[in-house]
């Protein structure tokens, strides 16, 4: 079942299809662990109800099989580690807009002179530049 909504949403309705789908013995196949969530939360409690109905869970990418138990204990590594780089990701993306944007007026473009002081890792990247 196809669900084009984002994985960091736990309500999609492609989700609700598969669990109205899924019977005991069946498993939940995605092609990579974050397209089920992006959350740590949301991952357990999703794995957490495919085990209460008897439901297993397989990534193709991570090669991961939650109906053993070994790969419960990968999964919940991998979710951590899912969970880190999101964290990671939305971090510097908030950095980066803060840094690189500031105030901006519609219409105008988008021109930044990079200093010491709006970004100095940056600068410590260019030669030279002081």
């Amino acid at each position: 079942m196809p669900d084009k909504a984002s994985g960091k949403n736990a309500d999609r309705p492609g989700l609700k299809q598969a669990y109205e789908y899924l019977r005991p013995g069946d498993a939940l196949t995605v092609v990579s662990l974050d397209r089920l969530g992006r959350s740590l939360e949301d991952l357990i409690g999703i794995v957490g109800h495919l085990k209460r109905q008897h439901v297993g869970f397989v990534s193709l990418n991570e090669k991961l099989d939650t109906t053993t138990p070994g790969g419960m204990f990968i999964f919940h590594v991998f979710a951590a580690l899912a969970e880190f780089i999101r964290t990671i990701i939305v971090a510097n993306t908030n950095e980066g807009l803060a840094v690189g944007f500031g105030p901006w007026v519609p219409g105008e473009p988008v021109v930044r002179r990079v200093t010491a002081r709006s970004s100095p890792r940056w600068l410590a990247c260019i030669p030279g530049a002081d």
